[in-house]
């Protein structure tokens, strides 16, 4: 039911209704889906709403460093030099996977399987037919067909992207050499879309078609999954066991400015293309209020939206994250007195 009602929520904006406050953030569309659940369960409990738009990580890194939103949201994080640079924390908020998604007449649902060499060599233009060698190799018992490949991609700057590029550059050296990794990338071919909907949208479209999304878009949109090859040489089905068997080889602790990238994570059960979602605020913020309203919020998230993000597939942050999230990174975010706003 809750995977029903997100689907409803995929558009450029989440608006909120007249409420005591409204909290103001942009970015990552990764996240958009749990983030529509848990607005509506907050508001409905406090009566404050969030506006947050999804356009993209890139557009959330832009917004906040201009000081336009309470938050920015970005599934590429910012590096340490890049936070104090601009006066920022990060957190993670939310962990969840990329998948390649699939649209191919007479391939049955799941019954693909793509290594990260062969997604590369389809997003290099290297190879423009399903029934290439390549796959065929991988796929001994499926009928691939002789269909023209066409590949989805994000048009704009997304973390999303960041994620599956920074993938795709550690297991080919062709791809990180001749396209690189970024939240936006020069793709030699295939056809560009906006936001994570987009290109779901787009791969249900058009036969023959290939894109990469968040696994809560994938569901929505009843879209075909293709099967990975992780490190360990083993083929693994993109759900939320996979995706919390990569993400359980993260060291937060450990992880400066919490800059942690989890893609091609060991394990024989680790889906190779997990990130996490990363919220931005100000060290030092001008409006006390909104800045205490927006973590308000991301506090209940924590402490009441495991379920909501579990049934879309998402990945929790673990309770001792939380914790030192609350304690090491809440408490640098300061009034203009530096009075830390959240007490």
């Amino acid at each position: 039911m809750i995977k029903q009602v997100a689907a409803a929520f995929i558009a450029t904006s989440l608006a909120a209704t007249a409420s005591a406050a409204t909290i103001t953030g942009a970015g990552a569309t990764f996240p958009y889906p749990v983030y529509s659940q848990w607005a509506d369960g907050y508001q409905d409990e406090t009566g404050n709403g969030l506006n947050y738009q999804a356009i993209g990580s890139g557009g959330g890194i832009q917004q906040i460093t201009a000081n336009t939103v309470t938050f920015g949201a970005s599934d590429a994080p910012m590096t340490p030099e890049e936070l104090k640079e601009n006066n920022l924390v990060q957190w993670p908020q939310i962990m969840g996977g990329v998948v390649p998604v699939v649209n191919v007449q007479g391939v049955e649902k799941g019954a693909l399987r793509l290594d990260g060499q062969t997604l590369a060599d389809i997003y290099q233009g290297k190879i423009t037919a399903w029934n290439d060698e390549a796959i065929t190799e991988l796929n001994p018992d499926v009928k691939l067909p002789d269909t023209r490949i066409t590949p989805v991609y994000r048009a704009e700057g997304s973390g999303t992207n960041f994620l599956f590029t920074h993938y795709l550059a550690q297991v080919s050296e062709e791809f990180k050499n001749e396209i690189g990794e970024g939240k936006s990338v020069a793709w030699p071919a295939g056809v560009g879309a906006k936001a994570n909907a987009g290109v779901a949208s787009q791969v249900n479209g058009i036969n023959g078609a290939i894109g990469y999304v968040e696994s809560a878009y994938a569901e929505q949109n009843d879209l075909n999954v293709a099967q990975m090859e992780n490190q360990a040489g083993k083929f693994v089905t993109a759900n939320s066991d996979s995706f919390q068997a990569a993400a359980a080889n993260a060291d937060w602790e450990n992880a400066e400015g919490m800059y942690l990238v989890l893609t091609n994570q060991p394990g024989e059960e680790s889906w190779p293309i997990v990130g996490a979602s990363f919220i931005l605020m100000h060290t030092q913020v001008k409006d006390a209020q909104a800045a205490r309203d927006a973590l308000s919020f991301f506090d209940w998230s924590f402490e009441n939206g495991n379920e909501m993000a579990t049934e879309l597939d998402y990945i929790p942050m673990p309770d001792n994250v939380v914790s030192m999230i609350k304690q090491n990174i809440w408490s640098q975010i300061k009034d203009s007195s530096g009075k830390a706003v959240q007490q």
